[in-house]
């Protein structure tokens, strides 16, 4: 046995030689420019350039602000009244497309921009109101009254002379409002007139139609006889008692957004359920009569709302009259 094995004695590590590199093999990389640093005492500026908006979105914003001003007039400027028509006939299109043909909402688009022009977005909203209680009411139990003989033609759709002979009186009241007829001193009779000539038409469509759809016994007006239901100039309970709500509803809407006040409200119910029965009678005695052939349901409409109108504008004079003594 060695004796380096016996000692425990570990023979030294091989020795290697030492490899010495290549030049070669170590690219040497250029002088880098050294970078100048800013002197630290100065604060450092930052510049930010704000973009310029583009002219189209200039055009728009501006085009809608002007739109806005308009809507906003007061008092309203036809402008403004053909504006806010367009607006709300476009939003509103599937309910005017449920009551009325097209060229019955070319007419309407005439009565609204009048009405805005003259009594404003209180008058608007007076129509507006009118023109959907009368739409809902023509459509109950429609399959009933078409099957009677007694519907609305085109499932209760209105055209432009149901439009005009329901309107006649209030558009006549709207001219007079705007070219001051009077002057200013009768506006505010011109503004009961257009309301009560609304009333008068609500009531008597509602009357109408509630009659023909639950009308248990229906009587002629002139006689008082029992005739079948739809026949022009017949009257019922429950379509004269619906009628007079439906007047009375009409009148406090027109109360509420300031059209009338408390006593032209009472005025207006009162006037329209006296044309109501001078309607029923003219319907009763000349409607369809030899002689009378051109006194067809438009005509009838026009002389209704136009007896609301004056009754209630004699009855608010005579009140005044009354109330100065």
């Amino acid at each position: 046995m060695a004796l380096s094995t016996l000692l425990h004695i570990k023979p030294p590590p091989p020795q290697f030689p030492l490899l010495k590199p290549h030049p070669s093999s170590f690219p040497i990389l250029p002088a880098k420019t050294p970078i100048p640093i800013q002197n630290p005492t100065k604060p450092l500026k930052i510049h930010f350039t704000m973009q310029r908006p583009s002219h189209a979105s200039t055009t728009i914003h501006s085009a809608v602000s002007d739109a806005v001003t308009l809507i906003q007039s007061s008092p309203a400027t036809w402008q403004s009244a053909i504006l806010c028509n367009l607006l709300i006939f476009v939003l509103g299109s599937p309910i005017l497309v449920s009551g009325l043909s097209l060229s019955g909402i070319a007419a309407a688009f005439l009565l609204g921009t009048l009405t805005w022009r003259a009594f404003g977005p209180p008058g608007f909203l007076l129509v507006a109101t009118y023109f959907v209680i009368g739409t809902v009411v023509t459509k109950v139990r429609m399959a009933q009254k078409e099957a009677e003989g007694v519907a609305e033609k085109r499932k209760g759709r209105r055209g432009p002379g149901s439009v005009i002979g329901s309107s006649t009186a209030g558009c006549i009241c709207a001219f007079l409002t705007i070219f001051l007829v009077g002057g200013k001193a009768y506006s505010r009779l011109w503004q009961l007139g257009f309301v009560a000539s609304f009333c008068t038409k609500l009531s008597d469509t509602v009357s109408s139609e509630v009659g023909k759809a639950y009308g248990k016994t229906t009587y002629l007006v002139t006689t008082l006889k029992v005739v079948p239901r739809g026949t022009e100039g017949a009257v019922s309970l429950e379509g004269t008692l619906a009628g007079l709500l439906a007047s009375v509803l009409l009148a406090f809407v027109g109360c509420l957004i300031g059209q009338i006040n408390g006593p032209e409200a009472v005025i207006c119910v009162i006037a329209s359920q006296i044309a109501n029965v001078g309607e029923s009678i003219i319907g009763a005695a000349l409607q369809d009569k030899e002689g009378f052939r051109w006194l067809n349901n438009d005509a009838v409409n026009v002389i209704n709302i136009s007896m609301g109108s004056i009754f209630a504008v004699l009855m608010q004079q005579a009140l005044l009259q009354n109330l100065r003594m």
